[in-house]
């Protein structure tokens, strides 16, 4: 077979097959390279498959152990200068091939975050999002504003899960909670729950960049970058600040 052919094969093929061992003695050098691209494709899709599979594994232990749904909740947006905090809680089915390398979203890119957030809203028995503004942040602290965010997703499921896996927090809840720490990288439901969390700030932030320019919003999120310091600095405080943060609190009190 010509190269182009091999590696027109190569890409419809996802399991090893009899005559892919010739490829290995191949004195072509671009033909044995294309077989070790393909292996370190095969190598990421099983990892993706264990991941997947723990994921699913450690749902099920809730579910088996309450004898029913398990609900997965996350936050995106603790740590920002400005902006909302968002919450989202996520009830899946059993069996979610389709969700397939689905982690934490911040190891995920931005396409890779929508494209699993569809995914989700696809596939899951129940899901919903929070939102907390900046003014509610300042007034109860950032740990009770995502209690209280955390909580409000729940609540508001339309499905009652027989159990709660919290991001590393304990909600007041109807239902037991169990507080899980790094929960998005161990339970399929809270890393869709972070996507929901995530994916939704996202757009807000960019939302909120073309109202208030030169803060890099877009591109930093709330979050306080060189960009970001700068434009306080020149342009001030702007309404979605949360001013109880710093350096924002101590530019307003000098002021």
């Amino acid at each position: 077979m010509t190269t182009a052919e091999i590696k027109q094969q190569l890409l419809e093929t996802t399991e090893w097959q009899p005559w892919m061992t010739a490829l290995e003695q191949d004195s072509r050098k671009s033909v044995r390279q294309l077989l070790k691209s393909w292996q370190k494709r095969r190598a990421k899709l099983d990892e993706f498959h264990r991941n997947h599979q723990e994921k699913q594994r450690f749902d099920q232990f809730y579910r088996q152990t309450y004898q029913g749904t398990v609900a997965g909740t996350d936050e995106a947006g603790r740590g920002p200068l400005a902006g909302p905090l968002v919450t989202a809680a996520v009830v899946l089915p059993e069996e979610c091939p389709e969700l397939i390398g689905l982690n934490d979203s911040k190891q995920l890119s931005r396409e890779q975050r929508e494209s699993f957030e569809v995914l989700v809203k696809k596939s899951a028995l129940g899901f919903s999002v929070h939102i907390t503004p900046p003014e509610i942040i300042d007034e109860l602290n950032i740990y009770q504003a995502t209690r209280q965010s955390m909580t409000e997703a729940v609540r508001s499921l339309g499905i009652r899960p027989a159990v709660v896996l919290a991001d590393a927090m304990r909600l007041d809840v109807p239902m037991p909670c169990e507080p899980i720490v790094k929960g998005d990288t161990q339970s399929l439901a809270i890393a869709a729950a972070s996507v929901l969390a995530k994916t939704e700030r996202d757009r807000l932030m960019r939302s909120y960049a073309a109202v208030y320019p030169g803060y890099g919003f877009e591109q930093n999120a709330g979050y306080g970058t060189a960009v970001h310091l700068a434009a306080l600095e020149h342009q001030g405080v702007t309404p979605i600040h949360r001013r109880t943060f710093e350096p924002v609190k101590s530019m307003l009190e000098n002021r």
